[in-house]
C-alpha cells in the first residue's frame, strides 16, 4: 500500500524533514559503529545480547496467514554467534543498533506481496499491504503484522525523544516509530532492511 498524498507540497516539506533528521541520525550512528568495529575480538565475544524468558507470538504464512499465537523462548546469544551469523553490517545494525544509510537497504523499494521477518529469529515483522513509500529511503510500515511480534522501548541516544521498535523474540534492533504516517494509523514505522529478510508470497497454481 501506497502513500498518494506525497506529491502534496506539505507532505514534501514533511518529507524532506524526514530525510534530513533521519540522514543526520545514520551518520552519528554510522560513525559510533566505526569505534565499535575498531576494537579487536567481537567475534569472539561472549557478552550476551537478549533477554531469557518466553514470549507469545503470532505465526504468520508468507501468504499473510494468520497461523495464531505460539509462546516460545526467548532468543539469547553471545555478540559473537550474532556477529558470525549475521556479518558485519547487519550486526552492526540488529545487534547495535546502527542505522543503514537511505536508499541503500534491499527491501525499500520491494513492491511484491509477502511477508517481512526478522533477519536474526525468522519472526513474522510487517505484511506488504501495510508498507507504504515515505520518500526517505527506508522501508515504512503503518502497522505492525501483530503487535505481540514487536517491542517498543523509549530513546533518547541522540539527544530527542524516540520511540525505537525491536523484535520481540531476540531483541534485534529494527527501527523507530513515528506519529507522521498514512490512516489508517497516522505512524511511520521506518525500518532497517538490514535487519529483515522478506519473503515473497507463493502464487497457489490455478
Amino acid at each position: 500500500m501506497f502513500d498518494s498524498d506525497t506529491g502534496s507540497d506539505a507532505t514534501s516539506k514533511r518529507t524532506t524533514r524526514r530525510v534530513f533528521i533521519a540522514s543526520a541520525a545514520a551518520a552519528a550512528a554510522s560513525l559510533a559503529a566505526l569505534w565499535v568495529f575498531r576494537s579487536p575480538g567481537i567475534e569472539a565475544s561472549t557478552a550476551i545480547h537478549g533477554t531469557p524468558g518466553q514470549v507469545t507470538l503470532v505465526n504468520f504464512s508468507n501468504n499473510g496467514t494468520n497461523l495464531g499465537p505460539q509462546t516460545v523462548a526467548k532468543i539469547v546469544k553471545t555478540d559473537g554467534e550474532w556477529y558470525r551469523q549475521l556479518g558485519a553490517n547487519s550486526f552492526n545494525i540488529a545487534r547495535r543498533a546502527d542505522t543503514e544509510v537511505p536508499y541503500s537497504g534491499a527491501s525499500w523499494k520491494e513492491h511484491r506481496h509477502g511477508i517481512y521477518r526478522c533477519l536474526c529469529c525468522d519472526t513474522a515483522l510487517f505484511g506488504s499491504e501495510t508498507k507504504f513509500d515515505s520518500g526517505t529511503g527506508w522501508p515504512s510500515f503503518w502497522a505492525p503484522i501483530a503487535k505481540e511480534n514487536i517491542a517498543e522501548k523509549p530513546d533518547t541516544s541522540l539527544g530527542i525523544e524516540r520511540t525505537e521498535i525491536l523484535c520481540a523474540r531476540c531483541e534485534a534492533h529494527l527501527g523507530h516509530v513515528f506519529n507522521d504516517g498514512p490512516e489508517p494509523t497516522g505512524l511511520r514505522y521506518c525500518m532497517n532492511s538490514a535487519s529483515m529478510h522478506f519473503n515473497p508470497a507463493q502464487i497457489n497454481p490455478a
